[in-house]
């Protein structure tokens, strides 16, 4: 992103705004809860489909710079023309070239590819994704495992802190569950 599409990017005169949220990952997974039935436990892991991380450290930055904008801005956001879900909850001023035009993901990705803007990560998975989503394939966090080990060993560390709200990392394990399957 910042050796190559953001210079691109400067390069066809389309200028770049880095957003970052005022938390991060890791104070969001072991920030407590303040309100509800489970009131004073640790976030922890994401929950699939509810992403708390997606919202704060995502959307809200996103949202409160869409604030400073002049009113009737457009949003171009990425969504494919084989995406018909996505598309139809876009509203107000967000716009989706790729569906204007008539572009599915697979079309975007070579787009991407012919002009050397494709992320590395699709050499081991056909998503990108954040390294704690636990929305991630066994190929993902193989290659986290594999590669990243000091990420890797900071989910198992995430893990231990005391009050989770709930100790699994997705749907069906825990990271330490997961930990032992790939160790195995």
């Amino acid at each position: 992103i910042y050796d190559v599409a953001i210079p691109w990017l400067w390069n066809q005169g389309i200028p770049v705004r880095i957003l970052r949220s005022q938390k991060t990952y890791v104070e969001l997974f072991s920030g407590r809860i303040t309100r509800g039935p489970k009131k004073g436990l640790r976030r922890a892991f994401p929950i699939c489909g509810r992403c708390y991380v997606q919202r704060d450290c995502k959307l809200k930055p996103i949202h409160n710079y869409q604030k400073t904008l002049p009113a009737g801005s457009i949003s171009y956001i990425g969504i494919a023309r084989d995406e018909p879900k996505r598309l139809q909850r876009l509203g107000g001023c967000d716009v989706s070239l790729l569906g204007k035009y008539n572009v599915t993901e697979a079309e975007a990705v070579e787009l991407c590819r012919e002009a050397e803007l494709l992320s590395p990560v699709y050499k081991f998975t056909n998503r990108g994704g954040c390294w704690f989503c636990p929305n991630a394939s066994d190929r993902e966090l193989r290659h986290l495992y594999d590669f990243h080990p000091d990420l890797w060993e900071r989910m198992l560390e995430l893990q231990q802190l005391p009050e989770l709200v709930s100790p699994k990392f997705n749907r069906r394990e825990t990271f330490a569950e997961i930990n032992n399957r790939f160790r195995a």
